[in-house]
C-alpha cells in the first residue's frame, strides 16, 4: 500500500510532499501534538520494560516463572476492576490532573520494583502497577475527548497508536541491549528508564490547558453512580470489543508458540513478524482511521475486520507442515492481514467508544471500555495457547470464527445503544 495518493516520478519529495507524508505520522501543532509527545515518553520506557521484565523478575528478584505470571494475573484483573473508579475520579477532580497523578504514580509503582525482593511485595507492586495503568489509559481519554473535536478524535487516537508502536520499537530495542548485557546493573537500567518515562509523560501532560470536570457530586449522586455498568447497550460493545481484543498476545505468545511448537518455520520468523506489524500499525492506522466518520462506518470498519482476521487464521493453518521457507512465506501472509484487520477494528471501537459516551461521564465510560485491554492481557495468555497450541488447526479456525462472529454483532448493540441516544 502507498503512502501517497499519487505516484511519484522523482525520489526526491517536495517539501509539500514531505510535508504531508509527516502529517501522516505526526499530529497536528497543540494539545493533539501534546498528547502524541506524552505517549512516546512513556512507550519508550515500556517497551524496554516488556522485552525484559519477565527475565528481570525470574532472574534478578528470584521469582518462579509460575509465581511471575500468577502474580501479572492477579494485578491485570485487579487493574480491570479500578479501571471505572479511576475514570470516574477524572471526571470529578479534571481528567488532566487525574492524568498528571496517574502517570507518576504508573512511575513510581515501576520504580518500587526496583526494591522487590519476595513475591507478597512484587505482588503489590504489580497491582498498584496495574491499576495506576488502568486508570491513566481512561483519564487520557477523557483529556483527549475534552480537548478534541468530536469529528477529530478517531484519526488523533489512530496518530496516537502510530506514536505508541514507534515508542515501543525504539524501547524494545534499548531492552534488547539489556538482555545482551545481561547483568544485574542493566535490568535495573531498564526499570529505571520505564520510571523515569511515566515522570516524563506526567510534566508532558501539565503543558496541556486543564478540562473541567464534568461530573459534579450533586449529579452524581449514589442513583447515578458507576451508571456505565447498568448502559446495557454500551456493555454489550464492550464484551464483543474485548471478545475481539483477545487477539492482543497473538504476536507475543501465540505466535511464536505456533511457530515454533507446529511448524518448521526458523525461529527468526518470530522477530520479522514482530517488526513487520509495528512498521505497519506505524505507517497505516492514521490512513485506516481516515473513512471511520459516524456510527456506520464504524462499525462497517469492525465487520471488515472480523472478515479478515477470519481469512488471516485460515493463512496461518496453512503453515503447518510446510517447508521452512514456504511456512515463514505463509505466516508472512496471515500477519500482513492480522495488521489489516487490527488497524481497522481499533479504528472503528475508537470511534464508537467515545462517540456512544455521555459527555459528562467521559472518564467512567472510557474506562469501563478500556477493561477490555485489561481481560485481554489477563485471558488472553490462557486462551491463545490452549487454541494454537493444543487444538492446531481447529484453535485457529474456532479464533477466527469467535472473532467474525463479534464483529457482525457489533450492528445490533449498536443499534440497540442507538435506541436511547437519538439517532446516529
Amino acid at each position: 500500500m502507498p503512502l501517497h495518493d499519487t505516484p511519484v516520478a522523482s525520489p526526491v519529495k517536495t517539501p509539500a510532499e514531505t510535508a504531508t507524508w509527516a502529517s501522516r505520522l505526526v499530529p497536528p501543532a497543540g494539545p493533539p501534538r501534546v498528547l502524541a509527545l506524552a505517549q512516546l515518553a512513556n512507550s519508550v520506557g515500556d517497551g524496554a520494560y516488556y522485552v525484559t521484565s519477565a527475565l528481570y523478575f525470574t532472574h534478578v528478584v528470584g521469582l518462579s516463572p509460575t509465581r511471575v505470571g500468577l502474580g501479572l494475573t492477579v494485578a491485570w484483573a485487579v487493574g480491570s476492576l479500578v479501571g471505572v473508579p479511576l475514570g470516574r475520579l477524572a471526571d470529578r477532580r479534571g481528567p488532566r490532573e487525574t492524568a498528571v497523578l496517574l502517570a507518576a504514580a504508573t512511575g513510581l509503582a515501576v520504580a518500587s520494583f526496583l526494591l522487590v525482593r519476595e513475591f507478597v511485595p512484587f505482588l503489590l507492586a504489580a497491582c498498584a502497577y496495574a491499576s495506576a495503568q488502568s486508570g491513566l489509559a481512561a483519564a487520557r481519554q477523557a483529556l483527549l475527548a475534552g480537548l478534541v473535536p468530536a469529528g477529530e478524535r478517531t484519526g488523533l487516537l489512530a496518530h496516537l497508536q502510530s506514536t505508541l508502536n514507534a515508542g515501543l520499537a525504539a524501547g524494545a530495542g534499548l531492552g534488547g541491549l539489556a538482555l545482551h548485557a545481561g547483568t544485574r546493573t542493566a535490568y535495573l537500567a531498564v526499570f529505571a528508564l520505564d520510571a523515569l518515562s511515566f515522570l516524563l509523560c506526567a510534566v508532558v501532560l501539565l503543558r496541556l490547558p486543564p478540562v473541567a470536570a464534568s461530573g459534579s457530586r450533586s449529579a452524581a449522586g449514589p442513583e447515578h453512580r458507576f451508571g456505565v455498568l447498568r448502559d446495557r447497550p454500551y456493555a454489550t460493545i464492550a464484551l464483543l470489543n474485548t471478545v475481539l481484543l483477545l487477539r492482543m498476545p497473538l504476536l507475543s505468545l501465540g505466535l511464536p508458540l505456533w511457530i515454533t511448537e507446529r511448524t518448521e518455520a526458523p525461529a527468526w520468523v518470530v522477530s520479522a513478524l514482530f517488526v513487520l506489524n509495528t512498521g505497519a500499525v506505524m505507517a497505516f492506522q492514521v490512513r485506516a482511521a481516515r473513512g471511520v466518520t459516524d456510527r456506520r462506518t464504524a462499525t462497517r470498519a469492525i465487520r471488515r475486520s472480523g472478515v479478515v482476521m477470519l481469512a488471516s487464521c485460515g493463512v496461518f493453518t496453512l503453515s503447518a507442515g510446510a517447508s521452512p521457507a514456504v511456512a515463514a512465506g505463509v505466516l508472512v501472509l496471515g500477519a500482513v492481514l492480522q495488521v489489516a484487520a487490527e488497524t481497522r477494528q481499533s479504528a472503528g471501537s475508537w470511534h464508537l467508544a467515545f462517540d456512544l459516551a455521555p459527555a459528562d461521564r467521559m472518564g467512567e465510560y472510557q474506562g469501563f471500555f478500556g477493561t477490555g485491554v485489561t481481560v485481554a492481557r489477563t485471558l488472553g495468555p490462557l486462551l491463545l495457547t490452549a487454541l494454537l497450541v493444543d487444538w492446531g488447526t481447529p484453535g485457529w479456525l474456532l479464533l477466527g470464527a469467535v472473532t467474525l462472529a463479534a464483529s457482525y454483532g457489533m450492528g445490533p448493540a449498536v443499534t440497540w445503544a442507538e435506541k436511547g441516544r437519538g439517532g446516529s
